[in-house]
């Protein structure tokens, strides 16, 4: 039995789709006009559905849930079909479920089914299953995933101040130097004297942003289309940039901890489900989100094959040569590696909160400042030539 998408219209004419079992797509049609539904397409569920970080997490932790109570893994995705909290995700469900049906394991099920799967969770799920604790690796997969999501909302929400203040300065600096100031020098053009030097250069800059603004746009979207292109393809480009994000003053110690968080909790986690610490470099090197630490993290596990132990390999990698080498050295001695890891983790995770709210305090603010100033001097080369005339007038 193979699971079908069907779309068509019910006895009343009414618009539906959904899924339907059948041995072909003539059988699943007959099926679906036994029930009283004239199907107007029907084809097999082999299309990759992206899903959402938390959909993933979701449906890793309520298949978890089931696979402990022992319900059967083919009995848990047909009851997980069922499940209104997972109406969005039954079209991977089926596809997963029919990858299974015809052999293949659940990690190669879920890869083949949803695009949004990546090699980590592959990797994970592919542990659980070899190693027997699939239930446990589902678990932890999915509080992986939510921090994950945590991580990224809190940068979401810590830029959306800033670039609400950023947006209403450029805002502010077009309306003021294109539109007010010209117009103010127009009146005060034709008196004697000379315009003040403040008011000179800021009707210069007006002056270019009204003749020039489309020059300019064009010239932002072209720098934006080539360095997206240059990012995507040019992997030697990447990684020059991935290099200096991390000797930007500020920044870069922020970038760092958030790779050296994401590198710890990855490499926890497949440690403890039974990967071998080469193939975990490399995933975790993967899931740092940095280019430049995913290729140092597969040169490391290079070395590691070759006898050289885990916590000198990473302190090869130059944006995970703080502390973090120290951590693993104890987790070696001690052979709890994995718990060690986990605590390097939270304690990245600490600084990079206290990071992410310093900045907070000191960019917002910063941000205030600068845009209060830029008025300033636009409203300053208003009135001294208004403040001049009025001298020139009185005496």
């Amino acid at each position: 039995m193979k699971t079908f998408e069907y779309k068509g219209f019910d006895a009343a004419g009414k618009a539906v789709r959904g899924l339907t079992d059948g041995l072909s797509v003539k059988h699943a049609r007959e099926q679906l006009a036994a029930g009283g539904i004239l199907a107007e397409r029907i084809a097999p569920t082999g299309r990759r559905v992206r899903l959402q970080t938390q959909d993933r997490a979701i449906l890793y932790r309520e298949l978890s849930s089931l696979l402990r109570a022992g319900v059967p893994l083919l009995g848990s995705l047909d009851i997980l079909l069922q499940s209104p909290e997972l109406s969005g995700v039954r079209v991977v469900l089926a596809a997963t479920r029919d990858g299974i049906r015809e052999g293949r394991s659940l990690a190669q099920s879920l890869t083949q089914a949803s695009a949004s799967v990546g090699v980590f969770e592959a990797a994970v799920v592919e542990a659980g299953e070899m190693s027997g604790g699939l239930p446990g690796m589902l678990e932890r997969c999915a509080a992986f995933l939510e921090e994950q999501d945590r991580v990224r909302e809190r940068i979401q929400g810590a830029l959306v101040y800033p670039a609400i203040v950023f947006t209403v300065g450029v805002v502010v600096a077009i309306l003021m130097l294109g539109l007010l100031l010209p117009r103010a020098a127009a009146v005060l053009g034709d008196r004697p004297g000379e315009l003040p030097g403040l008011t000179r250069v800021m009707l210069g800059i007006g002056h270019g942003i009204e003749r020039g603004w489309p020059i300019l746009l064009v010239l932002a979207a072209a720098l934006v289309v080539v360095g997206r292109r240059l990012l995507r393809r040019g992997r030697p480009w990447r990684l020059r940039l991935d290099r200096a994000l991390f000797r930007v003053p500020g920044l870069g110690r922020g970038y760092r901890l958030l790779v050296n968080m994401r590198f710890a909790r990855t490499l926890a986690i497949l440690m403890g489900g039974g990967v071998s610490p080469i193939q975990g470099m490399i995933l975790a090197g993967k899931a740092t989100g940095s280019v430049s630490v995913e290729a140092d993290a597969g040169v490391a596990a290079d070395k590691v094959e070759h006898g050289t132990s885990l916590s000198e390999s990473v302190q090869a990698i130059p944006p995970l040569s703080g502390t973090l080498p120290g951590w693993i050295r104890v987790g070696e001695a001690s052979g709890e590696l994995e718990r060690m890891l986990d605590s390097a983790a939270r304690r990245f995770e600490e600084a990079w909160d206290r990071f992410l709210r310093r900045w907070l305090v000191i960019v917002e603010p910063l941000l205030i400042v600068l845009i209060g100033g830029f008025v300033l001097l636009v409203t300053l080369s208003v009135l001294l030539p208004i403040l001049n005339l009025s001298q020139a007038l009185g005496t």
